[in-house]
């Protein structure tokens, strides 16, 4: 017999709740691998989880991201690896110029004389799901003899990356969890130049690149098998609007971990497509007619001293953290775009009434016109921010040192969130009265030049980034070769608009 209950009010929270003391970052542990390289030793050492041999790994991928987004790595044996495991500084040297040269063009104010150490990340190696045999690790530039007193490279994304996340944790008490959607466009080749293989279905079930048995579900099913394989945290994956077009959205961890998951991923996701005939893209838009591929960064914020009090001006909706933090991330966000969009075909992504943020520096609940939407609003357990004005040709430990930075700015300088909610309508979509009432004052860049402009003016980010890594990363990005391929799909004078497309594409 069913008795009848009494029905209590429907519960209005929402999604799953992610802490950084409950997230992993799905690595192999160092304790595994140092069990071996100690048993190697004929030393006794912590009990065996699954070191390298283990799971099959004959070489190891020591990893860097440069300043242009472009992964590079020296390939060692596992025997080796262990060797250099035994050294008071384990890691292989590289020369200094390589944080300053892209291709084969060096970079006005950098040398070929000097080495880098590149000191391996223990915590940071994963399995290759895409390349068996293979485990990557990423490592932390370091100078080869001290300068000044100190070892580390300023210049280094990853150790700027870690500096920055310190002085918010030991600083401000306060942590930070990010999570990535990373859209990809999927090509083939033919005599006739590179194509889609099938048409858009936005989350269709029943487009050509979702049937059953076509490669491109292939290539989707063995992106996630490989992500899983490597440990990290696949929560779907779907069709999105442009030919071709998918979507991976991976699930959230610490800054670093994170950067260092969105770098797999985007290795994972071309490795996959390769061994399949096919070409993965992260351009950010590659048709004019339809949407782009951007890497929305979903940030939440996590003080450590216990829950931050409701926000005064906006009490239901966010805490005083949060809204320190949004209240930097706005103010800053112009800013911040030459690392988030670094591209001058970046910028062609982000229009005003295509869903990608728009060209205003404003916020909104749910609000995917928004340069900043902020999600799940009443549900403070899951309540995070997402960042829109992000694309996949960006170095990702750039990438959140700019949004990092910006928060911390709020919070660090109390900033009061003096921009509302846009509302139902978009910033573009406001009249000028009203963006003044809502307190939108500022646009966002418009081209890449503008952007590094911006950089380069502002004092506050260029304390907390370090003035040294701005005016590098600015030098860099001008002399970028994608910078010189014009705006998008527009014919150079050398060559044709295909040449110009595909020189784009085997870049990004």
């Amino acid at each position: 017999m069913v008795h009848a209950t009494t029905l209590s009010s429907p519960t209005i929270d929402f999604g799953i709740r992610y802490a950084p003391t409950t997230v992993s970052a799905g690595t192999i542990t160092a304790e595994a691998i140092l069990a071996r390289m100690h048993t190697a030793n004929g030393v006794s050492g912590p009990g065996l989880s699954q070191p390298l041999e283990d799971l099959g790994v004959k070489f190891v991928r020591l990893q860097w991201v440069d300043f242009s987004n472009f992964v590079h790595c020296r390939v060692l044996t596992t025997s080796h690896f262990y060797k250099l495991l035994r050294a008071s500084r384990p890691g292989v040297t590289v020369a200094k110029v390589v944080l300053g040269i892209v291709f084969l063009t060096m970079v006005e104010g950098f040398s070929p004389a000097g080495e880098y150490v590149l000191v391996i990340d223990l915590a940071s190696v994963r399995v290759c799901g895409y390349a068996p045999g293979h485990a990557a690790v990423f490592g932390y530039f370091q100078e080869k003899y001290p300068i000044g007193g100190k070892l580390d490279v300023p210049l280094c994304p990853r150790t700027n990356l870690r500096r920055i996340i310190k002085y918010a944790a030991e600083g401000l008490k306060t942590e930070f969890l990010v999570g990535f959607e990373t859209e990809f466009i999927l090509l083939t080749t033919t005599k006739s130049g590179i194509h889609p293989p099938n048409n858009h279905g936005w989350s269709s079930s029943r487009t050509t690149g979702f049937a059953s048995g076509t490669t491109e579900l292939k290539v989707l099913e063995e992106i996630a098998d490989a992500l899983a394989t490597s440990g990290i945290e696949l929560q779907m994956f779907h069709s999105e609007a442009a030919p071709a077009q998918y979507e991976v959205v991976t699930g959230p961890l610490p800054p670093l971990e994170a950067a260092d998951a969105l770098a797999h991923t985007r290795e994972t996701i071309y490795n996959i497509a390769s061994k399949h005939g096919m070409r993965a893209t992260f351009v950010p838009r590659l048709y004019a007619d339809s949407c782009g591929n951007g890497a929305h960064a979903h940030i939440s914020v996590h003080p450590t001293t216990g829950p931050s009090p409701p926000s005064e001006s906006h009490p239901s909706t966010l805490t005083t953290h949060e809204s320190r933090f949004l209240a930097g991330l706005v103010t800053h966000l112009p800013s911040i775009m030459a690392f988030t969009l670094p591209l001058p075909q970046s910028y062609a992504r982000v229009k005003d009434g295509i869903r990608s943020g728009g060209t205003w520096a404003c916020w909104g609940d749910e609000h995917r016109e928004a340069s900043v939407r902020l999600t799940n609003a009443h549900s403070p357990q899951t309540r995070h921010f997402e960042v829109r004005t992000v694309d996949g040709t960006a170095n990702p430990y750039l990438v959140l040192a700019g949004l990092i930075s910006a928060g911390i700015i709020g919070i660090r300088d109390q900033l009061e969130l003096t921009v509302e909610d846009c509302g139902e309508r978009s910033g573009a979509q406001l009249s000028e009265a009203e963006r003044a009432e809502h307190g939108i004052t500022k646009m966002l860049p418009l081209d890449v030049e503008s952007a590094r402009r911006y950089l380069l003016e502002d004092q506050k980010i260029g304390e907390v980034i370090g003035e040294e890594v701005v005016r590098t990363y600015v030098a860099v990005n001008e002399a970028s070769p994608p910078q010189t391929l014009g705006r998008l799909r527009v014919q150079q004078e050398t060559e044709s608009e295909d040449a110009a497309v595909v020189r784009l594409v085997e870049s990004y």
